[in-house]
């Protein structure tokens, strides 16, 4: 592989699609669908232009660094003192409609996936629970659309795959001791250093960090430029800090940009700014990798069963559970199918699953479990990219913005 053309490559498309993103989105065509159908197009099974393998070193760096900015930034924008305010349906969403997701989606893949060992299915069902409001950003980002409505779909977007991950690096840790070993301690040992150390060290690095900024920022001793590069310098020191310290680093990331968001509005200002330009073309980036790397690598593994299992997992499998996770709220039918719909599987899948192929070594083994998360994202990225603007129309006729009651739960009728 020549890394050279593939970032030639990857300049040409941020400058095509640049020109024309404004004419595009007019007809529901978002980034991730040009940069994906661009990867697949200069893949193999497209012009043949040029390969890359999952596991190659160039695509590990690029998602490893995309994956630390993405959960840097979600962490960073998420505002601890509005969600105090209005915490109820998030909260519903995270804990009750999510477990229910993990456990439906990994007691459906039994079914359909029979010869398949239960870590394998759990780690499945893992890697397509976390949701991607950038796949529908028209949605959190119109206004017409009630704000408790967005604020509620962007902040389980953010805080879902930081939960879901020290999940995932379980079963991974689980599955690569062997089943043999499951009765060893040592990986729930290692587990837990690598949750707790992450969380400390990133912690610590973002609050301390956002402090000095602000310390030398207010003494004149800073220039203004560099007030969106310091986030970014934070978010990559803390990982490698925290795997330094037998920590995790994306946990690190994660803690490191929560404390940087909530210790100074200015700081978190600058963060939204680097999100929605650097953040965005990294983002993109991986779809294009999705695109050209690991597609080709694993559509010849997929079968009837596994196109089953991605329309259940982004119908029934994602809107069930938050029907039910939203039984008792004041929220209408609709207003509840409408947060249901809105659970694109999009870059933190695609990074997920990149990261877990790095980490056993290989596709070998996984065919299966990776051509679904395939599938499940193609889907997702036209499904949820072509309904976005049109749905959050229909909604927004129907449904003026109100701000929450008292109880925290959204009037919206």
């Amino acid at each position: 592989m020549d890394e050279h053309i593939v970032i030639l490559i990857i300049a040409l498309v941020v400058l095509l699609y640049g020109y024309i993103s404004k004419w595009l989105a007019r007809f529901d065509i978002s980034g991730p669908m040009v940069f994906t159908a661009f990867g697949l197009l200069l893949s193999p099974f497209g012009l043949d232009v040029t390969q890359v393998k999952v596991d190659a070193e160039f695509v590990t760096i690029m998602v490893e660094i995309a994956l630390v900015l993405v959960l840097f930034s979600d962490a960073a924008l998420l505002d601890l003192r509005l969600l105090k305010q209005s915490w109820q349906l998030p909260a519903r969403l995270l804990f009750i409609g999510l477990p229910i997701t993990v456990a439906a989606g990994t007691l459906v893949a039994g079914l359909i996936f029979p010869d398949q060992p239960f870590l394998y299915l759990l780690m499945l069902a893992l890697l397509l629970t976390p949701t991607d409001a950038a796949l529908g950003k028209a949605v959190v980002s119109d206004p017409k659309v009630p704000k408790t409505i967005r604020s509620t779909i962007n902040v389980e977007s953010g805080l879902n795959d930081g939960i879901i991950f020290p999940v995932l690096i379980t079963v991974v840790a689980l599955i690569m001791s062997g089943l043999d070993h499951a009765q060893d301690q040592h990986w729930l040992v290692y587990v837990m250093q690598q949750i707790l150390f992450g969380a400390l060290v990133g912690g610590a690095v973002g609050y301390l960090g956002t402090k000095l900024q602000i310390f030398c920022f207010k003494r004149d001793g800073m220039v203004e430029t560099y007030l969106n590069l310091i986030p970014i310098a934070l978010a990559i020191l803390a990982f490698y800090l925290a795997e330094e310290f037998s920590g995790n680093g994306f946990i690190a990331a994660f803690f490191a940009g929560l404390y940087a968001g909530n210790t100074s509005e200015m700081a978190r200002g600058h963060i939204e700014d680097f999100a929605e330009s650097e953040g965005e073309l990294l983002v993109l980036i991986s779809f294009f990798i999705f695109g050209l790397a690991f597609v080709p690598t694993t559509l010849p593994y997929v079968t009837m069963e596994v196109i089953i299992y991605a329309l259940l997992s982004l119908t029934l499998l994602r809107m069930l559970p938050v029907m039910i996770s939203l039984i008792g709220t004041k929220l209408d039918l609709a207003t509840r199918a409408f947060i249901a719909w809105f659970g694109p599987r999009g870059i933190a899948s695609i990074l997920y699953v990149l990261i877990v192929a790095h980490e056993m070594g290989s596709i070998k083994g996984f065919e299966t479990l990776y051509a679904v998360v395939t599938v499940t994202v193609l889907m997702s990225i036209l499904a949820h990219g072509l309904s976005a603007q049109p749905l959050a129309n229909w909604y927004a006729k129907r449904h003026r913005p109100a701000e929450p009651d008292t109880d925290g739960e959204d009037s919206t009728a």
